[in-house]
């Protein structure tokens, strides 16, 4: 059975004694740092082994980021422990009522229309859009000391208060010497007090979004990350548990469909979300579902499958629990999912994102699969 990143948090708090399933085997230890490096692919890391050894040597584990493989909703699926089924953040963005009708809502900048829109922080409240009790907070309950080792723009982000929710000293970290200080800070103590750590580095998501996945500027940072990871293996006390894992993996554009192109693709539609690997479609009247459907699929033929918010439910893949009907809400009436290489993009409304040469969140192995890597 394939876990998934939901399973990361449940094992550590097994390994605290707080659960008794442990999905992962993460050992008992004083200390636990989970480190999370964005964009860190499994399949990519195999493909590359002589640039990453010590990743490569050292993954304990594959898992599944879940769908859709994007990072708010991945962030918030490893902080929780349970999928977005029960979290409720459905994708890079999807729609929320306001003022009597829907807006599209980003979840990783936490602002309304777009990733450069207004802040939304008091719009959409962080600890209401995702009500569910943290793995942070439950091992801040049993008396053992969260730390965060992050930007320093994260410690206050609407994303940061919905899906990790505990208070924790903050140890600010931009580069790789700031998070190396950070991690050592946290683990290197005198005493018996328990200390859990959640590390994040983002710079290989943005150099694959940028430059495209296995891009000579997206191997160079792998490499920085590997050797960086290797120090700490060397650095830290056997009090320690490193674990390090990603958010999702990557691909690099091919086929680019102009949805804002296509006015059939309109027709009946209210609204566009998601990214340009997922799509939700939100309808005017679901009464046309099987038209607009049908047109999409139509348009976009084998760039793409088309399929109802039930059936996606059905096949369970947001996860296996029945969502609230908060959450239901979230999901489009359509979703619509990139095959291939196929991006489905907006350059008229989403001009930064619509240029990228990498891009995640569907379903190929590629973009699903991370690798759990242990010092242990």
């Amino acid at each position: 059975m394939l876990r998934t990143l939901a399973d990361v948090m449940g094992s550590v708090a097994a390994s605290y004694g707080l659960d008794e399933t442990n999905p992962l085997a993460v050992q008992p230890n004083r200390d636990v740092v989970v480190l999370l490096i964005d964009g860190l692919g499994a399949e990519l890391i195999a493909r590359h082994a002589d640039i990453a050894p010590t990743l490569n040597s050292h993954v304990a584990h594959v898992v599944q980021a879940g769908f859709p493989a994007t990072t708010a909703t991945s962030l918030t699926t490893l902080a929780v422990g349970a999928p977005c089924a029960v979290h409720g953040v459905v994708g890079y963005s999807f729609a929320v009522p306001h003022a009597g009708d829907i807006r599209t809502f980003n979840a990783l900048r936490w602002t309304l229309d777009s990733a450069q829109g207004p802040d939304a922080r008091d719009l959409v409240d962080p600890e209401a859009a995702q009500p569910v009790n943290s793995r942070l907070q439950d091992l801040a309950a049993a008396d053992i000391d969260v730390h965060y080792v992050v930007p320093g723009y994260q410690e206050s982000s609407g994303l940061t208060r919905a899906a990790f929710r505990a208070t924790g000293v903050v140890h600010p970290a931009k580069t790789l010497d700031e998070l190396r200080d950070g991690i050592l800070a946290v683990a290197r103590h005198d005493g018996p007090q328990r200390r859990f750590a959640y590390a994040y580095y983002p710079d290989l998501d943005m150099n694959g979004h940028l430059h495209g996945p296995e891009s000579p500027e997206w191997l160079a940072v792998l490499a920085t990350v590997d050797s960086f990871v290797a120090d700490l293996f060397c650095d830290l006390p056997s009090t320690c548990t490193l674990l390090v894992t990603g958010d999702h993996g990557m691909i690099r554009a091919g086929t680019a469909v102009d949805l804002d192109a296509d006015v059939d693709l309109h027709r009946g539609v209210r609204l566009i979300a998601g990214e340009a690997r997922v799509r939700h479609v939100y309808l005017d009247r679901v009464s046309d579902r099987d038209d607009v459907a049908a047109a999409w699929a139509g348009a976009l033929g084998s760039h793409a499958s088309v399929v109802t918010r039930e059936q996606a439910l059905d096949e369970h893949w947001f996860g296996p629990m029945t969502p609230s009907d908060l959450v239901r809400a979230r999901i489009g009436d359509l979703i619509v999912v990139a095959e291939g290489d196929t991006v489905l993009v907006r350059p008229e409304t989403e001009p930064i994102e619509a240029a990228m040469p990498g891009h995640h969140g569907a379903w190929t192995a590629d973009e699903q699969l991370v690798p759990v890597v242990s010092n242990r």
